[in-house]
């Protein structure tokens, strides 16, 4: 934990303030993964099977998008339906930014994936400058907390490019990409917690890596069977990862079991 995450006023008594994001649990991830699906397949439904297009569901996404964060500006603490809703609108809006610069405009994908990867340096060497951490436990702030979404909007296009690039480079196919995915993330999560790698590196790596993860699974799961695919179609895809979704988060809203103010403070009285 950051040290100016608390501020000590006694022994026995610990203030915490308010985070504006949930603490990293196996159900952070979990969800991360489903948002990071249905990010891919919404924007394939919308576009494909609703026939909204590439411009106009891109122009849904960004204004849904920019609405919900103003609403996640003006709340003073995380609410877990707020934060997943935009984690899911940035994953869509992430994956129709690459989406627009490969189909539309013609950008190679060692293009993008490069110019997006150099994106994600300089948005963490300009959060670094601004305020001496890049870990979540410190978004308490309206600067960090614009930090906090920058990064994970250029995560979300680093990730579909990279995923992109990959498929079509090594030519895998869904099933095996998705094993490559997770091999990758176990890989990092054996560093952080055999070898110590840093625990924000880690973090970042892992969230990276997790939408090529979630795009891969999405594909197996609604690309029809002789594109490699199960074929199960973005519609009931979308309708079961999203009832997922909702009932995670209804149980984090109620559990509270991912706020780490509430965790802490738990420990502290026990102790």
């Amino acid at each position: 934990m950051d040290r100016d995450a608390v501020t000590h006023e006694s022994p026995h008594t610990v203030r915490y303030a308010m985070s504006k994001v949930p603490e990293v649990t196996v159900y952070f991830w979990v969800i991360k993964i489903l948002a990071t699906t249905v990010g891919e397949t919404a924007a394939d439904y919308l576009n494909g099977t609703l026939g909204f297009g590439l411009t106009n569901t891109t122009v849904v996404a960004v204004v849904l998008l920019v609405v919900s964060l103003v609403g996640q500006f003006a709340v003073p603490r995380y609410i877990p339906a707020v934060y997943w809703w935009i984690v899911v609108l940035v994953s869509v809006t992430g994956t129709l930014i690459t989406d627009n610069l490969t189909d539309t405009l013609g950008v190679p994908l060692t293009v993008t994936t490069t110019v997006f990867a150099c994106a994600l340096v300089v948005v963490f060497a300009l959060w670094w400058a601004a305020e001496r951490t890049l870990s979540i436990h410190s978004i308490r702030t309206r600067r960090r907390e614009a930090f906090y979404w920058l990064a994970i909007l250029v995560t979300f296009a680093l990730g579909t490019a990279a995923g992109d690039l990959i498929a079509e480079r090594l030519a895998l196919g869904y099933g095996w990409s998705l094993v490559l995915f997770a091999a990758v993330i176990a890989a990092i999560a054996g560093a952080h917690y055999g070898l110590r790698m840093n625990a924000v590196v880690a973090f970042w790596a892992a969230y990276v890596v997790t939408r090529p993860l979630g795009a891969s699974m999405g594909d197996l799961l609604t690309q029809p069977s002789d594109a490699g695919g199960l074929g199960l179609g973005t519609t009931a895809v979308n309708t079961v990862f999203f009832a997922v979704i909702i009932a995670l988060v209804a149980y984090l809203s109620v559990t509270r079991v991912d706020r780490l103010e509430q965790r802490t403070t738990t420990s502290a009285v026990r102790a």
